[in-house]
């Protein structure tokens, strides 16, 4: 099957990019939601692959990893799920997970399988973009982008990744850990000004996102807006039997920013 590409998410007006983690009840469970949210409208999904110290996520997304680790989830797991989950969809996938996983797993051999399965991107919260080249090159050898983040700081620096960014740019809405935030006061459009004079890379908000009022806001300036902590708050109060709370929740985020 070949897979559509990153660049196709944002090719039909705003993009929805719904997060999960993956291995959270059980690994089976996940390819079902997935299949669920693109059959909700979601335009490109982010999948987690649990890490025992991520160090940027809020405690929703810390407790997911936890559960899923305890579910026994390897990373492995996760590769022979997309695997499975490629005979049925074709959309565009994306990993985040952290360096060293990536690191101890090999970035060849990372990379070579994603390549091989059909992940098109990876974010990776904890590189520092500094310190990027040997992981993109290599990445980039097997036809996966490494997605960069933008956190709320100088002008200068926004220029400076937004110019080099690929796939899409990740802006971070607040400063801080993921999780569902009640109000985002950031100045995101002054941000996203910053970047679109820099790159033609489509950029999305995340961080803090959960309801289609914000999700409305957010997708008037940017190309498209992701969603983590929500998700995986239905997949804590639902566990297995999360996939139609999850349908019902992406269908409403995604008609919220058409």
């Amino acid at each position: 099957m070949s897979v559509k590409k990153i660049a196709d998410a944002f090719k039909n007006g705003k993009a929805f990019i719904p997060f999960i983690t993956a291995g959270d009840p059980g690994i089976e469970y996940t390819k079902k939601f997935i299949l669920e949210m693109e059959k909700a409208g979601a335009d490109l999904i982010e999948i987690g692959i649990p890490f025992s110290d991520p160090i940027a996520e809020g405690i929703v997304i810390q407790e997911a990893d936890i559960r899923a680790l305890q579910a026994g989830t390897t990373t492995d797991d996760v590769f022979f799920m997309v695997e499975d989950l490629r005979k049925e969809t074709d959309m565009p996938l994306v990993f985040m997970t952290y360096l060293n996983i990536v690191y101890h797993y090999g970035y060849e051999r990372f990379f070579s399988r994603c390549e091989s399965v059909g992940i098109s991107g990876i974010v990776i919260p904890d590189m520092p973009f500094e310190e990027k080249d040997e992981c993109v090159n290599i990445a980039a050898s097997h036809g996966v982008e490494v997605i960069s983040m933008i956190a709320p700081t100088s002008e200068e620096r926004i220029r400076m990744i937004s110019s080099e960014a690929k796939g899409f740019i990740y802006v971070v809405s607040s400063l801080g850990v993921t999780g569902v935030r009640s109000e985002i006061k950031t100045d995101l459009e002054s941000i996203l000004a910053a970047v679109k004079t820099a790159t033609d890379t489509p950029a999305a908000i995340g961080f803090g996102i959960n309801t289609p009022e914000q999700a409305k806001k957010m997708a008037s300036y940017a190309d498209g807006v992701i969603v983590g902590s929500a998700i995986v708050k239905i997949v804590a109060k639902y566990g297995k039997d999360a996939a139609p709370h999850i349908a019902e929740y992406v269908r409403s985020m995604k008609d919220a920013i058409r």
